[in-house]
């Protein structure tokens, strides 16, 4: 015999509520008395009630999904581990209101029009934008078919797109003036893409604390993965043999340019000094472990997540964040 899924009607008799009361928790509704709302927990829980997403989206025109788009390379994904604290911070704080998060890359125009296809469907109430590059179609092509957001300032969108993101200039400045203080002379960078924030702006910090000393021929630029830290730094030793220290504009690039050091017999910090950027868990995993900046991911998540809560929620307009970051010493610099 068929076993009777339960229904609204049964959480609300078990939890001696109306089944309006019900219904205005499953909702997120916050004026509902906590007495009503552990009952009706617990009477969920014993009843084993899950709400039927293909009924309330006939009621409230909501998907109960957002996207997450992820413009890397698919192997970026499993690379860095920043991914990892994006997508479990958005995923938890999303799950506080019962809604899935999807996660779809956008590397390519084949990506690109699948993102577009999904979204023009129906099937998300919201996109987070990751790692945008500057020029990035899909930043317009999605422009006001949902709320749209972004981890990290979308060049040329800034009073488009509303972003978290951490003070990339701040970090790039506090490394460079560290470096500096160490007594180093010759100091290179290692940079990411120029067509995203991170890339310019952390280059800006470098060049602000330096000026005129921050060489073209001591400026290599990576695009965020570890081979191309590697390659980078080879670059720079070949051009600068007695460069001193070298500020990489992520962790897991600068773990390549470990690599090409030791690969060229120089001692770190001994011989170059190295710093890093992000505070990831490779920054600890590295030998020696990378000096760094830190900034916040969980926090710069939860703030993206804020942000497009509050546009799904009916607000006009939502102000960006931007959050500090922080100088980590350990044993590389």
């Amino acid at each position: 015999m068929a076993v009777k899924r339960p229904t609204i009607h049964d959480v609300a008799a078990r939890a001696g509520v109306s089944r309006g009361t019900v219904s205005r928790v499953l909702n997120g509704d916050r004026y509902v008395s906590t007495a009503a709302r552990v009952a009706i927990e617990r009477a969920i829980a014993e009843t084993g009630y899950v709400v039927n997403r293909n009924a309330r989206s006939l009621v409230t025109q909501r998907s109960g999904s957002v996207v997450m788009v992820l413009s890397d390379p698919h192997e970026k994904l499993f690379e860095d581990p920043n991914y990892a604290v994006l997508i479990r911070t958005a995923v938890q704080r999303l799950a506080l209101r019962d809604i899935s998060l999807v996660i779809m890359m956008a590397a390519d125009d084949g990506d690109r029009q699948r993102v577009l296809r999904y979204v023009r469907g129906g099937h998300a109430d919201g996109v987070f934008l990751v790692s945008a590059h500057a020029g990035d179609p899909l930043a317009d092509a999605l422009g006001g078919r949902v709320p749209v957001v972004a981890q990290g300032e979308v060049l040329g969108k800034r009073d488009v797109i509303p972003y978290a993101a951490a003070d990339e200039r701040l970090g790039g400045r506090q490394m460079t003036e560290y470096l500096v203080s160490r007594g180093r002379r010759k100091i290179a960078m290692i940079t990411g893409p120029m067509d995203t924030p991170g890339g310019i702006q952390r280059l800006e910090g470098f060049t602000d604390v330096l000026g005129r000393r921050a060489a073209k021929k001591l400026i290599a630029h990576g695009d965020w993965s570890r081979a191309s830290g590697e390659r980078a730094m080879a670059e720079l030793l070949a051009r600068a043999p007695d460069l001193d220290a070298v500020f990489v504009a992520s962790d897991l690039m600068a773990a390549g340019a470990l690599a090409a050091l030791r690969e060229a017999g120089r001692r770190v910090p001994d011989d170059v000094a190295v710093g890093g950027f992000d505070d990831s868990s490779i920054a600890v995993s590295t030998h020696p472990p990378l000096t760094t900046i830190r900034q916040p991911l969980a926090r710069i998540a939860e703030e993206t997540v804020r942000l497009l809560l509050e546009l799904m929620d009916g607000a006009g307009r939502v102000e960006p964040v931007i959050v500090p970051t922080e100088l980590v010493v350990r044993e590389s610099a």
